[in-house]
């Protein structure tokens, strides 16, 4: 007989200990939301909804401002606006209606063909009255596009805040699916009543609207663009709208871009720049042209008839008589004379530099005559 003794595999009862220790958990979970479900269900089934008394609290909460601003979204498909309830009011609605479950949850995390991770996301609504259940799986890339192209989720703040905004969108159909339709349509009617009832065209709320609209790129240009009116004549119908399409871009449900046209205000204030620039040009230029020109030296009135006497004596000179000869004080002599003619057929032709010259030449001579 041997006395050889079976070696056991050391990773068997490990590999057995965790799987048995993952299952546990797993069924700890699953044993939790069973019992989770059974709780509100006789919760449910204890405290029945009145219809009559919820619906009057629905449309109760509908009469206030603060929800009926956000309750309503709009955005544009096929040329065409369309509106419905938004998250705030589906959410509103269910907690007035009651025994409704609902939310979304991570079921699982994955890598995509991209090298991207992702998240399977479920959004459910449950009437725990009725048993009417509606859930919605998805997948959500942690994958956030910006203007260069796009980039991964850089840590677990930026995929939650993507999977939430994801999902909201999910829960909302879930919840109207739900939720009766003619409650849906009655909250929304009122909403609208509220919003026109309480329309404030005052001056500060225009002011608080453009900031609002600032936060997603759209100026104070493009809306008056809009609405086809300045701001300060706005009407209380527009007001309504103006909300329904800044709680649709809040929501993600549009992007600014389907409501706004960009405004091409480059173009005129080119234009006005360059006739300004122009204007302004011209204007420098003649004290620049100005500056560049000698500042012609002050010459006396006497000097002036002095030189002139001489020229017009040179072209066609007059018979002068004996006392008129005597009484001159100077007389030019051929080399004055010359240079006299020179500068006169210079200023005929039009030469600046001896324009500029003659009034040296002219110093000098009226300073002979003064001595």
């Amino acid at each position: 007989m041997s006395n050889e003794v079976a070696t056991a595999n050391p990773f068997g009862q490990s590999v057995g200990a965790s799987r048995t220790a993952g299952n546990a958990v797993a069924q700890a979970d699953q044993h939790r939301a069973v019992a989770e479900v059974q709780a509100a269900m006789m919760i449910a089934r204890i405290n029945p909804r009145d219809p009559v008394r919820a619906m009057d609290s629905i449309l109760n909460a509908c009469t206030r401002p603060t929800l009926a601003n956000a309750a309503i979204y709009e955005y544009a498909k096929g040329g065409q606006s369309v509106t419905g309830p938004s998250i705030r009011l589906a959410e509103a609605i269910a907690q007035q209606w009651g025994n409704i479950h609902f939310g979304f949850r991570e079921m699982s995390r994955g890598l995509d063909f991209d090298g991207v991770t992702y998240s399977e996301i479920e959004a459910f609504a449950w009437d725990m009255e009725t048993g009417t259940k509606r859930p919605l799986q998805f997948r959500v890339r942690h994958w956030i596009d910006t203007k260069g192209g796009g980039r991964k989720c850089r840590d677990e703040r930026e995929i939650y805040e993507l999977t939430a905004n994801m999902a909201q969108r999910r829960v909302r159909s879930c919840l109207l699916a739900v939720i009766p339709g003619d409650v849906t349509e009655a909250a929304v009617a009122q909403c609208n009543v509220t919003m026109r009832a309480s329309a404030d065209t005052s001056p500060e709320a225009m002011k608080k609207m453009v900031e609002a609209f600032a936060q997603f790129g759209v100026t104070k240009d493009q809306i008056e663009k809009r609405i086809q009116r300045r701001l300060d004549a706005i009407q209380p119908a527009q007001v309504v709208s103006l909300k329904s399409v800044y709680a649709s871009l809040r929501d993600g449900m549009s992007v600014a871009s389907d409501w706004f046209d960009e405004i091409e205000s480059g173009a005129g204030e080119k234009k006005v720049s360059a006739a300004e620039a122009l204007k302004a040009k011209a204007k420098q230029g003649e004290p620049a042209e100005i500056e560049h020109q000698p500042a012609a030296d002050p010459i006396p009135q006497q000097t002036r008839q002095a030189e002139r006497e001489p020229v017009q004596q040179g072209r066609n000179p007059p018979p002068a008589s004996a006392s008129q000869q005597s009484a001159e004080q100077w007389i030019p002599t051929d080399e004055e004379l010359a240079e006299i003619a020179a500068r006169e057929r210079a200023e005929a032709g039009g030469q600046s530099e001896q324009r500029q010259a003659a009034p040296a030449g002219r110093r000098q001579r009226g300073q002979m005559s003064l001595d």
